[in-house]
């Protein structure tokens, strides 16, 4: 069975479409390839596994690859740069079309380089990795990363399509799947709390790679997203409940170096501090921190900080944060489970406590 939905962004609406077997549907790609030169931008550990399938489907076009390193410490100015060779070498024009195959990093830096190449063109997510198929596949964030901090260089460039083939999950390394599960508790934590409740029930099916849990999960994941981003497209405003634990989870990254904590795993951390946080405000109740808690670790994700990373180095990466205005630090939080906030108005203190509490 086969979902579709559709990203409203009126011109520049696309169509998410989610079940088992798409990856190889030429019918799938053809409306949302502009011209015949086609690139598809992958990595080292998708391309034996998906390429020749995704090849096949675009019989009667020029297709070039670009095959990229994997891991998030490859999201870098140097290996991006590898794409404009490729599309220059290959003499790829304004009417071109760069298909995205492989996870987040794959999506970010394809995306990124479609919105760069001739001041832009279009390109198409297949997301082979489930915290791609739920998230980062879906939305126009495109990007790679700094030193001094994670997503700090990129463009918000929207896809003609995303294709999420569950098929490809079943190759996934089961701690990737629990990363993608990260973001799947964000969601019901943010907007639905009736989802989060699912979740808590259905866990085991999901690690078990259960087809029907894993495909309903990814489509309720990208309609509340879609919704979100359908009001909210450059995030001024609810576009940010998205990056619930995405502050705390990103000072992680930076200080370990990318790729030893996988995205989701920090995220997963940085959600257990965000309700840490919120509960020392007086919004959640202990009860609802340790559901949290459980759920993450029943999720297979880690609930603990490094703990050599101290509450004043965390402080100075935070401080490196996309949601930081006019100097002053601001996270996401949450009012009630299923309900959150964006707030500047945290007390330090309070801060510094939770900051300490949840690196052991």
């Amino acid at each position: 069975m086969t979902w579709s939905l559709t990203v409203a962004l009126g011109a520049r609406a696309y169509p998410i479409h989610i079940g088992s077997g798409l990856l190889s549907d030429p019918d799938l790609y053809r409306p949302h390839l502009l011209g015949s030169q086609v690139m598809i931008v992958t990595n080292e550990t998708v391309a034996p596994l998906y390429l020749e399938q995704l090849r096949a489907a675009l019989i009667g076009y020029q297709v070039g690859e670009v095959i990229l390193p994997d891991g998030e410490q490859h999201k870098t100015m140097e290996v991006w740069n590898r794409i404009f060779d490729a599309l220059l070498h290959a003499r790829f024009g304004r009417d071109c079309t760069l298909i995205a195959l492989g996870g987040g990093v794959v999506g970010d830096m394809a995306g990124f380089a479609a919105a760069c190449y001739q001041r832009g063109v279009a390109f198409i997510q297949v997301p082979t990795t489930l915290l791609a198929q739920v998230d980062s596949s879906v939305g126009g964030k495109t990007g790679i990363n700094h030193p001094a901090g994670k997503n700090m260089i990129g463009a918000f460039h929207q896809p003609r399509a995303v294709i999420a083939d569950t098929s490809t999950l079943a190759t996934l390394p089961q701690r990737e799947l629990s990363a993608g599960l990260a973001e799947v508790l964000k969601y019901g934590l943010i907007r639905d709390a009736v989802f989060l409740d699912w979740l808590e029930t259905h866990m085991a099916e999901l690690l078990a790679r259960d087809a029907d849990a894993l495909a309903y999960i990814i489509r309720r994941s990208c309609e509340i997203k879609a919704d979100i981003v359908a009001a909210d497209e450059h995030e001024a405003g609810q576009r940010a409940l998205l990056n619930l634990g995405h502050t705390f989870g990103h000072a992680i990254e930076t200080a370990t170096g990318y790729g030893s904590w996988l995205h989701g795993e920090a995220v997963g951390v940085g959600i257990c501090m965000a309700a840490d946080l919120s509960a020392r405000l007086g919004w959640l109740t202990e009860a609802d921190v340790g559901r949290i808690r459980r759920l993450a670790t029943s999720a297979g994700l880690p609930v603990a900080a490094p703990a050599d990373l101290s509450a004043e180095r965390f402080l100075e990466l935070m401080a490196v944060d996309k949601k930081v205005q006019g100097g002053q630090l601001r996270l996401v939080l949450l009012q009630h489970l299923g309900d959150a906030l964006v707030t500047g108005d945290i007390d330090p203190n309070l801060l510094r406590e939770t900051l300490e509490a949840t690196a052991h």
